[in-house]
């Protein structure tokens, strides 16, 4: 760990920025990435929970990289677990010849995951670990419909779009997207009561006999950091095993001690049927898994040399050799218990924000927190503020008017209480 602050040098963005601008413009669809007067500026490296880009200007990093970087940027225990891979097998052959690195993650991944969870589907992105656990529910039950929240984001590719709660993103395939989804709304703890949410879930679902699987998320992230009131998510697992409806985590965000815990589900100890995670995973290498109790993820026959539901890269060395190391560094560091004991003093200091003008709300649990304001446009103000400061943070929220706080869990005392300075600034100098 270590304690470096923000640096700026120049201009934000600076020269180098603005010389590569055009040259992406030119070559990437434009769809991809938004490029603005103020925003963004091109990475160059990043370590720990500082980023420096091109023009030598050096940020403080509240993002983890979309919540990636939990066990910090360039970690140089998992940077050596991937290069030494690197050099003996970069790559295996998915279903067919199977790697010793790849058997080994599989089983160390059960002693992490809640209990029960031990059979797994590994993939590349968070997206195809959801598609994934869908199919795995479909084959399980025989049905082939969902349930699922609205403000949900569990990736873009088609079959995860099918049970997404966030419209814009499914409303231009809607052709392609098949209607399959009961969408509920998502209940918010302070704001709604958890036997009214859980009555309008049993009122909605109960009389429905043809539902595959319920998918959620235990604390929503790209939603807008919404966190359920207390319970709820244990009567989510009760109304299931009613039902034998397969239970669904999305995890992708929440995962490996984001939350102050492994596993966000372990707040409550709640089990689901399926576990998805991701991103932070591998550190910044691409690797996913869906994980399911055995009797649930062996409705896949078995084998005869031709998978069903396999791809490429699945379970790639490097990949796999990623997971284990951050594995290894979340459990040296106790960056899990970290992210809960320094979370409680981060949600503190984050409630302070809410005396500014502007600021409706602050949420959270952990290294992972919201902060909502007035509306999107206000936020987007802040964010390119925090910028030129030399602060990284994101806009998050269906509508775009949520400042998401998501700090590697690495990061120091020193930094995190500047970057909340530098953010209070922002916000600040965006009111005016």
């Amino acid at each position: 760990m270590n304690d470096d602050l923000e640096l700026i040098q120049g201009a934000v963005p600076g020269r180098h920025t603005g010389e590569l601008t055009p040259v992406l413009r030119t070559y990437e669809s434009r769809n991809v990435t938004y490029l603005g007067a103020e925003f963004p500026v091109f990475w160059e490296s990043a370590n720990g929970a500082t980023i420096t880009d091109v023009d030598g200007n050096r940020y403080i990093d509240l993002t983890s990289a979309f919540g990636v970087a939990n066990v910090g940027h360039a970690n140089a225990y998992v940077v050596a677990a991937v290069h030494d891979q690197a050099t003996r097998l970069m790559h295996g052959m998915g279903d067919v010849h199977p790697t010793e690195v790849r058997t080994r993650l599989l089983e160390r991944l059960t002693h992490v995951l809640p209990k029960g969870l031990s059979k797994t589907f590994l993939a590349t992105a968070g997206s195809e670990a959801v598609e994934a656990a869908l199919k795995t529910a479909m084959l399980a039950t025989g049905k082939h419909r969902f349930a699922a929240y609205r403000g949900a984001y569990h990736g873009l590719s088609l079959g995860a779009l099918a049970v997404s709660g966030i419209e814009k993103f499914r409303a231009p395939f809607a052709p392609l997207v098949p209607d399959v989804t009961t969408l509920l709304d998502y209940p918010m703890n302070g704001r709604d009561d958890t036997a009214h949410a859980v009555a309008v879930l049993r009122e909605t679902l109960g009389a429905r006999d043809d539902l595959a699987a319920l998918i959620v998320e235990p604390i929503q992230g790209r939603g807008g950091c919404i966190v359920p009131p207390p319970g709820y998510l244990r009567a989510v697992r009760e109304f299931c095993s009613e039902r034998g409806i397969v239970l669904i985590f999305d995890e992708i965000y929440t995962g490996f001690g984001r939350t102050g815990a492994w596993f966000a589900a372990d707040h409550e100890a709640v089990v689901p049927d399926i576990i998805c995670i991701g991103k932070a995973m591998g550190s910044g290498f691409p690797i996913s898994a869906a994980v399911a109790r055995p009797e649930i993820m062996d409705a896949w026959p078995l084998s005869a040399g031709e998978a069903l539901h396999t791809s490429t890269y699945l379970g790639n060395p490097m990949g796999c050799a990623a997971a284990l190391a951050t594995i290894h560094e979340l459990e040296r560091n106790a960056l899990p218990e970290r992210a809960r004991t320094l979370g409680v003093s981060l949600g503190e200091r984050l409630a302070g924000l809410r005396r500014l003008d502007g600021v409706t709300d602050v949420r959270g649990r952990g290294f992972m927190w919201g902060v909502a304001v007035r509306d999107a446009a206000f936020a987007d103000r802040i964010v390119k503020h925090a910028l030129a400061l030399g602060l990284m943070v994101l806009q998050a929220g269906p509508a775009g008017d949520v400042i998401s706080i998501t700090p590697p869990l690495v990061i120091g005392d020193q930094q995190l209480a500047r970057a909340i300075a530098l953010l209070e600034e922002a916000i600040a100098t965006a009111a005016a």
